[in-house]
């Protein structure tokens, strides 16, 4: 009877924790030397024979008889006398094998068996998660969410196995409930206190690469590389894209058709803003487009420095920046260098205030142009004259006079 508990105790674990017939084997026959061992000292002159397949096992034991009068040790020697009632004809120096029933070695033996069993399974499994995660790290994986903490989320994967979900590796705004499930990627395994140790994250750039990776069917196929991606999670990334085959755009294959694939990505990421820029060596174009959507007049690159001098328009310098500086600090990291912002103040001085042109143009005049928000000479110049007398009161006659009082002041 013992010896079949064993067994299905065996099989439960077998069928529980994944483990492979060799290594239960292997883990079966040390558990049982290790208490026969225990048991008479020694475990050479043992032999287990374990059946997985029909649920049974068998322990022989191996001793040489000796002359009833030399006998000594009980566990490697068997009295011929002893040796005469199995068969008659055994002499002395011959080997004796008989099976033993574990049974006989007393219930506390096989509790002690039982409980290192355990133990040796449990370690293995520890090794066998750690190993199994360790080779994963850097992969996406969806998992269960089973306990939602203040400072870490608990999932289980599809066979159980605990993972962690700390509140720094979290998108601010992500919310989950027990039952949900969530797609993370793994960043790190470690063993703590021998149990293994399993964080996700969902602030990664490498969640973002993968997740390009599954939308994309150009990266995974090689034809498009991601070269380095940036990011403030929840609020604003960028990923350089480079292609090796020119008739693929690299920026409208990540993107998609109507922004069908960089859609998934964005509700994933709970819309975060996501810049695709096109990578190329030559470092003030790739500055440029890293900027976006702002547009640049001017860029000098200091290298010793790693530092990059933008020149802007008055009206491009906010959307360079971003709001609280996340534009351009992004960039900055995107391209490895510092990024300064300038205004072109040389051509704000060029443009005068039509105020100052009071002594050759009416005041209701310029009033008009006032009213539809051009109260500068070179913001009136911008437009042409079907525009301007469309937009305001003037008669065509009096707004050709203003354009030529006007474009005599830069000439």
């Amino acid at each position: 009877m013992e010896n079949i508990n064993l067994i299905e105790s065996f099989s439960e674990f077998k069928e529980l924790k994944n483990i492979d017939r060799a290594t239960m084997m292997r883990v079966l026959e040390d558990v049982f030397k290790q208490t026969l061992t225990k048991l008479n000292g020694d475990k050479d002159n043992f032999d287990v024979i374990i059946n997985i397949d029909k649920g049974d096992f068998e322990i022989w034991q191996n001793r040489i008889i000796v002359e009833d009068s030399e006998y000594d040790d009980p566990a490697t020697q068997i009295k011929l006398s002893e040796a005469k009632l199995i068969d008659e004809d055994y002499s002395v120096g011959e080997d004796v094998t008989q099976e033993i029933k574990f049974g006989s070695f007393g219930r506390r033996a096989i509790l002690s068996l039982r409980q290192n069993l355990q133990s040796k399974i449990l370690e293995l499994e520890k090794g066998n998660v750690f190993s199994k995660y360790k080779e994963r790290i850097g992969e996406i994986i969806t998992a269960e969410v089973y306990q939602v903490w203040k400072k870490e989320i608990l999932l289980l994967d599809d066979e159980g196995i605990e993972l962690i979900l700390p509140k720094t590796e979290q998108i601010p705004g992500d919310f989950y409930r027990k039952g949900e499930t969530l797609r993370s990627v793994v960043i790190r395994v470690e063993m703590k206190n021998n149990v293994p140790l399993i964080i996700l994250s969902r602030t990664s750039p490498v969640f973002l690469e993968r997740l390009f990776e599954l939308e994309v069917p150009e990266i995974m196929d090689g034809l498009i590389t991601i070269k380095k991606i940036v990011r403030v999670p929840g609020e604003r990334a960028k990923v350089a894209v480079e292609s090796y085959d020119e008739r693929i755009d690299p920026v409208g294959a990540c993107v998609g058709m109507k922004g069908s694939r960089i859609h998934g990505i964005v509700r994933e990421l709970r819309n975060e803003n996501i810049d695709v820029v096109n990578f190329t060596n030559n470092l003030p174009l790739f500055i440029s487009r890293a900027l976006s959507p702002a547009k640049i007049s001017n860029i000098k690159i200091i290298e010793a420095d790693k530092r990059a001098e933008v020149y802007l328009d008055t009206d491009q310098v906010s959307m360079a920046i971003g709001k609280g500086g996340l534009n351009i600090n992004l960039a900055g990291q995107l391209s490895g260098y510092q990024i300064e912002v300038f205004r072109n103040i040389e051509q704000e001085e060029e443009d005068v205030n039509l105020e100052e042109f009071s002594d050759e143009i009416d005041g209701w005049i310029i009033e008009e142009f006032k009213k539809i928000g051009l109260d500068t000479a070179k913001s009136v110049l911008r437009n042409t004259s079907e525009f301007l007398v469309k937009r305001t009161d003037l008669e065509e006659e009096t707004v050709l006079d203003v354009i030529k009082i006007l474009k005599a002041e830069f000439e």
